[in-house]
């Protein structure tokens, strides 16, 4: 009896997915049998190489680069999908920028970019697809918030925020989709090895925020792995969860569970 593919056929829309989780992401869709529309922020050969890696190991995907600060750029890169696969099934709104945002020491273009890439960019590409799931109401999205989202982080603090909006977005568009059999659920991602913290795992001028991960971490693992968040988030987007509405799920090697 052959292992039945929990997205077979589903067509996923998956922004960040060039690198870090959202590309742990795209690969374990497609192994899963989704058409994947990878997505990069501004370089297409990024998201080419993903879609070269998927193929190669008998997915299905194609290559897109959206700016998905911008709602103009978003709606575009949502007709280029169904152009090319004819709807949507999914979204899983992985796009994300990481940087401290301390008083005094952080300007108004830094503000404004961990605002758009983080939250506007969920806000919207749910508004541009959104009309797609309801039509034949039947749809999944997944947001990204993180452990940032219910533990305080002194450096962090716009990024604290803007997860922990993407967390109240989550349930407000569960409590607007669910009537329309769509599930809006999202991860909170604790640290996990990725290229956007590579600088905090190695450089010598971070061992003091190394100490202090190492010692709020309960669990022996201080960095998760992309893949133990693309399990999660699949989880999210098969049948399995289906009773799961506006939910965000904690993923942080216990990190919030307390000191």
């Amino acid at each position: 009896m052959s292992h039945e593919k929990k997205l077979e056929n589903k067509v996923a829309f998956v922004t960040g997915s060039s690198s870090g989780i959202g590309k742990a992401v795209a690969l374990k869709f497609a192994q899963q049998g989704a058409k994947v529309a990878v997505i990069a922020s501004s370089d297409i050969e990024k998201s080419q190489r993903v879609v070269a890696e998927i193929t190669a190991a008998g997915g299905t995907a194609h290559a897109f680069v959206c700016d998905v600060a911008s709602p103009i750029s978003l709606s575009k890169t949502v007709q280029e999908v169904l152009g090319v696969y004819g709807t949507v099934d999914i979204l899983v709104n992985a796009a994300g920028v990481y940087f401290p945002t301390k008083i005094h020491e952080t300007s108004e273009s830094q503000f404004d970019q961990m605002v758009n890439t983080n939250f506007k960019s969920v806000f919207f590409a749910i508004d541009a697809i959104a009309p797609i799931l309801k039509a034949k109401e039947s749809g999944k999205i997944i947001n990204f918030s993180s452990v940032a989202a219910v533990v305080g982080s002194k450096d962090y603090g716009l990024y604290c925020a803007v997860k922990a909006g993407v967390s109240a977005l989550t349930k407000t568009f569960a409590l607007q989709l669910a009537p329309f059999n769509i599930n809006v659920n999202a991860i909170a991602p604790g640290n996990t090895a990725t290229p956007i913290n590579e600088h905090i795992r190695h450089n010598p001028e971070f061992a003091e925020r190394r100490a202090m991960i190492d010692a709020s971490t309960p669990s022996r693992r201080k960095f998760s792995t992309p893949e133990d968040m693309a399990n999660a988030v699949l989880f999210l987007a098969s049948e399995d969860s289906r009773a799961m509405h506006g939910t965000t799920v904690l993923l942080d090697e216990g990190r919030a569970a307390g000191m």
